[in-house]
This record gives C-alpha cells, sequence and structure tokens, in this order.
C-alpha cells in the first residue's frame, strides 16, 4: 500500500447490533489480523459499541468511526463520524437530517438487497434529492454481484463518491471488503480522499443475518 494511504472496512457490526457476534475483543483481534487502519463501527440502531472504542482511542491499531446502521421508514441508512444515536424508524429524510446536524455523513449500504431491509427506489429518490453522500458499491455478503453492480450505477448516475464494507457481523468477516484510500481527518477529508479509493473485496458468506427484533 502507497505511504500516506489508510484501509478502511466502511461497515462492521459487533455483538451490540443484536444480530451479530463480534466483541470489541474480537474486532480488535480481527483489524490488527487483516491490517485494517480505519474501521467503521455500524451497529444497528445503536452507537454504544462504537462510542466506547472511540473512546478508547484505537482498536486493535486502527482508528473507529463511529457509526449506526439505522432503519428509517424508507429502509436502512447508515451514519458515519456520529456524535450521538440517531433513532430508528423516523422518516429517511429525518433520520438524514440527524445526521448531517451533527456532522455526519450519509452512507447508503448494500441500496438494492430486498433482503436486508434496504432502500430499494428510494436509494435514487434520496441521491436525486441530495440526501446521500456515500454509496456502498461493495458489500461483500451480497452473493449476487449484480446488485453491487447496480449500486456501483447508482452512485456513477448521481456523482457520488462509492464505500466498500464487509459487513460482517462475526470476527471471520471483518476485511472481506475495504478501501485503500489517502488518509483523512474527519469527514470533509474522508469525502475528498475517496474519489482516490481503490475497492478490494470478496463475497464471503459469514454469519448469516438474523432479522429478529433489534433494539
Amino acid at each position: 500500500m502507497r505511504a500516506g494511504w489508510v484501509r478502511v472496512d466502511c461497515h462492521v457490526h459487533t455483538v451490540a447490533s443484536g444480530d451479530a457476534v463480534t466483541t470489541l475483543d474480537q474486532l480488535a483481534g480481527r483489524v490488527a489480523q487483516e491490517k485494517i487502519d480505519v474501521v467503521c463501527i455500524t451497529d444497528h440502531n445503536v452507537t454504544s459499541a462504537a462510542m466506547a472504542a472511540a473512546a478508547s482511542g484505537r482498536l486493535g491499531g486502527a482508528r473507529v468511526i463511529v457509526g449506526e446502521e439505522i432503519r428509517t421508514q424508507a429502509g436502512e441508512v447508515i451514519g458515519l463520524f456520529l456524535t450521538e444515536r440517531v433513532p430508528y424508524v423516523l422518516p429517511a429524510a429525518e433520520a438524514v437530517r440527524r445526521i448531517r446536524d451533527q456532522g455526519g455523513l450519509v452512507y447508503l449500504p448494500h441500496p438494492f438487497d430486498r433482503a436486508r431491509g434496504s432502500l430499494g427506489s428510494a436509494a435514487d429518490q434520496l441521491c436525486a434529492e441530495g440526501m446521500a453522500d456515500i454509496v456502498e458499491v461493495f458489500n461483500a455478503k451480497i452473493a449476487d454481484q449484480s446488485l453491487n453492480a447496480m449500486a456501483a450505477e447508482l452512485a456513477a448516475r448521481w456523482g457520488l463518491p462509492g464505500g466498500a464494507g464487509s459487513d460482517a457481523h462475526d470476527p471471520a468477516g471483518v476485511g472481506a471488503a475495504y478501501l485503500e484510500m489517502p488518509d483523512f481527518d474527519g469527514p470533509d477529508s474522508f469525502l475528498a480522499s475517496l474519489p482516490h479509493a481503490v475497492i478490494t473485496g470478496e463475497y464471503r458468506a459469514h454469519a448469516p443475518r438474523f432479522d429478529g427484533p433489534r433494539g
């Protein structure tokens, strides 16, 4: 990897999600093993684990971005660089407003994988209305690569940068997809660096999602 670049997994879950099994200690071990420099902890509808990891300064040698995968009335969106939790089951526009009010970025995860509460056609509407900052163009839990290709087409159509994440729900999944990109400091420089990012990823059938109740 080039000097001054970092490896970023944009979409990772911990046991705090309610449908994942990875503890923070296990995550620390895996990010060190996978040589991940920055990990976005994006638990479902909670930020407790992400904030705890961020407060410690580093996680297995990696920096932590506090995120949250938020269930909205239209489907799931992720907030990155959060300072507080966003409630779930809000209208999508309200969730976006709350993310941006705290200086965060709006990241659309697996937008066309309808099996996982994704946005579907609402993703295009959010992009059209200027309510998306990043589209996840590679998700390592998607077996049908045409769905990732559709996400890449969405990003290109609206001139938005692409993200990539393992969407890991267990330790073995961490690092299945990541970006190599110029280092950054905060959300603005993250966005500025994203167009230069190189995506590395593979489908990894880790920890099938459990669609039971989530708090």
